[in-house]
């Protein structure tokens, strides 16, 4: 992902990029049931990371199974890249916590741009504190080895009902998730952008009094003038959108 594709993304909701998408022909995009535990205000832009948990088992999943250095959930922890974000797929089951307040602040501090599980995470007090992008489904104090046995890295997996692809690229902000086809984001991010200014000019006309009929979507020839003339002058607040006079 390019640097001008991850300025826009950090600038547009996720509900916009849901619409852009839907008009693409992707209705599946928003990941279900995930919501941001606390922490940061600012988008979460990054390339999914992927691991993926299967239920555990018994003589698998052990309280020393953390003593392999081989094992994917601390492999993850320690090779996701900067300024990407870790996705798991724990099933959605967050009756074991996917992972905890200690590894999270290990991503937070090699630079990953956040974390998603359709699980939960354990010490979300703490958590939610962090000045890091974190979303899960709910609270969960248990060890993930009660539930989930982490399984392999890096390939397709499911994530809140989404397909997420290793290098996808998620969006999130403070209403949930989207995961981008990746083949499609700088096309998207573009769209995306334009989206928010005109959706910022609809606002401003709505705040103003006027009715929705014409505006939105924009069918008035009056109002199609008004909004270009206003699109011209933003050029110092919507660096990145195309087409500005």
């Amino acid at each position: 992902m390019n640097h001008t594709t991850r300025a826009r993304l950090m600038r547009v909701s996720t509900a916009t990029l849901t619409t852009v998408l839907f008009k693409r022909g992707f209705h599946n995009t928003f990941l279900q049931q995930v919501q941001l535990v606390g922490g940061t205000k600012a988008n979460m832009v990054g390339e999914a990371y992927t691991l993926r948990y299967i239920p555990a088992r018994e003589d698998l999943d052990g309280i020393n199974a953390f003593n392999d250095r081989s094992h994917p959930q601390r492999v993850a922890v320690e090779e996701c890249p900067a300024g990407q974000v870790l996705v798991m797929d724990s099933r959605g089951d967050p009756s074991a916590a996917s992972s905890g307040g200690l590894l999270l602040t290990r991503l937070l501090k090699r630079g990953v741009a956040g974390v998603v599980t359709d699980g939960g995470f354990r010490d979300t007090p703490e958590i939610a504190v962090m000045d890091f992008a974190a979303y899960h489904q709910r609270p969960s104090a248990p060890t993930n080895l009660i539930r989930h046995h982490a399984m392999d890295l890096q390939l397709p997996i499911a994530c809140g009902g989404v397909a997420v692809y290793p290098g996808d690229v998620m969006v999130g902000d403070a209403e949930g998730v989207v995961c981008i086809p990746s083949n499609i984001a700088d096309a998207v991010a573009v769209e995306a952008y334009d989206q928010t200014l005109y959706e910022d000019w609809v606002a401003k006309r709505i705040e103003e009094g006027a009715g929705l009929f014409g505006v939105y979507p924009m069918t008035d020839a009056s109002e199609q003038a008004a909004f270009s003339a206003w699109r011209g002058e933003q050029a110092a607040h919507y660096p990145l959108a195309t087409g500005m006079n």
